[in-house]
């Protein structure tokens, strides 16, 4: 306690430092978050590798031009033990046409539109006016793994969502 302040004293000084570390904070992330979105644009907030997805879904083959985001991207403050990634990548020429030789395919909209909070940054990214079509031969749920992946023919390009692709 701050000599000859009572503890009513003390404890409105406490509350002033609080409030203006506080007031700090809140000007100091915002700042910091809009500086981040004008030097990189919006394509910090996806990954762009390849390879974890080839290895997730290895019958894809060689994949290009990959946007996807996974759930532990952000610090959230609650971790989960399971894994979420959820995007869009381009297959090799000819790999969808192999695909649809092997595999019965229908036609088939991705149930929800990116609607967990970490897919987000993925809204607006994938193929203009796609014709998805999906395999459920090519779909997995097991073990407390699941993937559902869709191709749209006119762009080569695979939409996935996948828990736990890793095992």
């Amino acid at each position: 306690m701050t000599p000859g302040v009572g503890y009513e004293g003390a404890e409105l000084e406490r509350r002033k430092a609080i409030a203006a570390a506080i007031g700090a904070g809140l000007v100091v992330l915002p700042v910091g978050w809009v500086l981040r979105r004008a030097a990189g644009g919006p394509e910090e907030d996806w990954h762009t590798d390849a390879a974890p997805l080839e290895q997730a879904f290895p019958l894809l083959g060689p994949l290009t031009d990959a946007r996807w985001v996974s759930s532990r991207d952000d610090d959230r403050s609650l971790p989960s033990p399971e894994l979420a990634i959820s995007g869009f990548a381009r297959l090799a020429p000819g790999k969808l046409s192999g695909l649809t030789a092997a595999h019965a395919f229908v036609p088939g909209e991705p149930v929800d539109e990116f609607s967990s909070w970490f897919e987000k940054p993925l809204k607006g990214a994938g193929p203009r006016d796609p014709q998805w079509v999906r395999s459920p031969e090519l779909d997995r749920d097991d073990g407390g793994r699941s993937t559902r992946l869709w191709f749209d023919r006119r762009s080569d390009t695979v939409r996935f969502r996948a828990l736990n692709p890793y095992g």
